[in-house]
């Protein structure tokens, strides 16, 4: 693996912070909560007020509700600690404008249309692209048959270099769906 090495001596100046839970709910849909915590390790001045090192800069939480067809059937968001209040978390109802969208079929491109650049909150909206993968992730052997049991190619197979058709680990633990190399097979993009 090419990792670039840490430097010897360095000091950590800034801290962004992404938490992704999904939950499912009694009525059968699932709740996905997201936040974004920066923080700085010296203090910082900010428009009107001075903020302690490590209180948080932004605190933001965006929560979709989405049904098993992945598409949102609710959403909101709203901003906790902010630099500019009064300003930052003056964005309303504006997330609830991805209601209607599918987290799997142009997700971030409804994202950006709907609440990108002045239309929402750069920090929410940016934590939101990543909720597609996480949601199918929390999905996969539960709504999501990552097996291919049912005789359809499981959801992963060809989303990423390992899972390749006509890859080594698709012949080992899917060897169903595997494919000789050169062989045609699908390679559809990752989720939006």
């Amino acid at each position: 693996m090419t990792l670039p090495p840490a430097a010897a001596r360095r000091q950590l100046k800034h801290r962004r912070q992404f938490d992704v839970q999904v939950f499912v709910r009694d009525d059968g849909l699932w709740e996905v909560d997201a936040t974004l915590v920066d923080t700085k390790t010296r203090d910082a001045q900010l428009a009107g007020e001075r903020r302690a090192a490590g209180m948080p800069i932004h605190d933001m939480l965006i929560r979709l509700v989405v049904d098993t067809s992945l598409n949102v059937v609710d959403a909101g968001a709203r901003t906790r600690w902010m630099p500019y209040a009064g300003h930052c978390d003056d964005h309303g109802q504006a997330y609830r404008s991805l209601i209607g969208l599918n987290l799997a079929r142009g997700f971030r491109k409804g994202l950006q249309e709907r609440v990108g650049g002045v239309l929402g909150c750069t920090h929410i909206t940016e934590l939101a692209q990543v909720l597609p993968t996480a949601v199918i992730q929390a999905f996969a052997g539960e709504v999501i048959d990552t097996r291919g049991d049912g005789g359809v190619k499981p959801f992963q197979l060809d989303r990423c270099h390992a899972l390749r058709s006509d890859g080594e680990v698709v012949r080992l633990h899917y060897p169903r769906w595997h494919r000789p190399a050169g062989a045609f097979h699908d390679t559809p993009r990752s989720p939006e």
